[in-house]
């Protein structure tokens, strides 16, 4: 008890003799939840517009994000003790839901990605995103960090088998993803530079073996139309030459709400979904791209500084990787959108149209405020 006592902060004993806010007793993190409510409604506002100003498809989503809400209060509740218990399970139920669709699976576009229950269809790989860095951390948790060669081997075995599995969905997008996010967690666990740099050679010298053995035909097709839109305006380009051409259009100031052409007009595929920044741009020009952006910044610099809060390992490397993979849906669909990255069908987050998407993220936003509640909770 003495060293607990002398390893705790100097204002402890400050905290010790408050009473628990409401806030602790429920484990919310405010600054972060008043972050997530103004992305929210930002993104309620867009979408009125992005979809042709059908009110019915605002209220579902307003529908989506309440559920989410919902279940992201409910995560917080949890101990990130008890998540680092559960996940062992909660990858291995992942795992077999995976090998499920490649057998009793539902296709849609020539993929076969959703199970289907009791008239319920859902898509196994949303739960493996929470999942494989779940699983990792807790693999690595109890470990001496930095991991030495052999952990390292097993985190990457536990983040490689999900994502074979959806690869074969096929689902490229989806299974990079996954992959980051475990990857995320050997890198706030430590890992060592020489592992990063042989990765990235490593990456380098299969790029031609993958687009010979692994890529689909629609998958390169997405990859030459990035390098040159123009040779198919009409077809394989299309998306990324109206959507630059909404962006550009937008200036500063913007056309004004619901006054886009592109979006309005129809020129703009999946203006409510995919490309729904795009819409943002050009109605509400660099300013509101940088709003949007402004928000997504302090969103992503309080989840890393949960990260360094926390804790224990799990919670530490939990954090961090909820708060890049975070990153990486914003930075590949603004990529994508801009011309910059392939078309692989990532929604921009808690902006986009979405239910399963939205639910996903918010289940790991509950459990970054069990990480970020459970400090003060101890000391209190």
């Amino acid at each position: 008890m003495s060293d607990y006592v002398r390893q705790m902060p100097h204002h402890g004993s400050r905290d010790m003799a408050q009473r628990p806010t409401a806030a602790m007793r429920f484990h919310i993190d405010v600054p972060l939840l008043l972050l997530l409510l103004a992305l929210t409604g930002y993104g309620l506002f867009v979408l009125y517009s992005a979809s042709g100003q059908n009110m019915g498809a605002v209220v579902r989503q307003g529908r989506f994000f309440v559920v989410a809400y919902i279940v992201m209060l409910v995560a917080a509740q949890f101990s990130p003790a008890r998540y680092a218990r559960w996940a062992p399970a909660l990858y291995v139920l992942g795992l077999g839901l995976l090998v499920a669709v490649l057998f009793a699976g539902v296709g849609a576009k020539g993929a076969q990605r959703w199970l289907e229950i009791g008239g319920f269809r859902f898509q196994p790989a949303e739960l493996m995103k929470l999942g494989v860095p779940m699983a990792v951390a807790w693999f690595l948790a109890d470990r001496i960090l930095p991991p030495q060669f052999l952990y390292v081997l097993g985190a990457l075995l536990l983040l490689g088998l999900p994502s074979a599995l959806i690869l074969l969905q096929p689902d490229l997008g989806t299974a990079l993803l996954i992959g980051s996010s475990g990857i995320f967690v050997l890198f706030v666990a430590g890992i060592g530079w020489r592992y990063i740099v042989g990765a990235g050679l490593l990456a380098i010298a299969s790029a031609w073996p993958a687009w010979i053995f692994v890529l689909k035909d629609y998958q390169k097709q997405r990859i030459l139309t990035l390098l040159n839109p123009e040779s198919d305006k009409l077809g394989a380009g299309w998306n990324i030459i109206q959507s630059k051409t909404a962006i550009g259009s937008g200036g500063w100031d913007g056309k004004g709400w619901l006054h886009g052409t592109q979006s309005q007009l129809d020129f703009l595929p999946e203006s409510h979904t995919d490309f729904i920044i795009a819409v943002l741009a050009e109605e509400f020009g660099l300013r509101g791209v940088l709003t949007l952006m402004a928000i997504y910044l302090l969103i992503l610099l309080r989840g890393f500084w949960i990260g360094m809060r926390a804790q224990t390992s799990f919670g530490r490397m939990m954090a961090g990787s909820l708060t890049l993979t975070f990153f990486v849906y914003i930075f590949v669909n603004m990529g994508m959108v801009a011309g910059l990255l392939p078309v692989v069908g990532v929604p921009l987050p808690l902006v986009s149209a979405g239910g399963t998407s939205v639910v996903t993220l918010m289940l790991g936003f509950g459990i970054l405020m069990a990480i970020s509640t459970e400090k003060r909770m101890v000391v209190s």
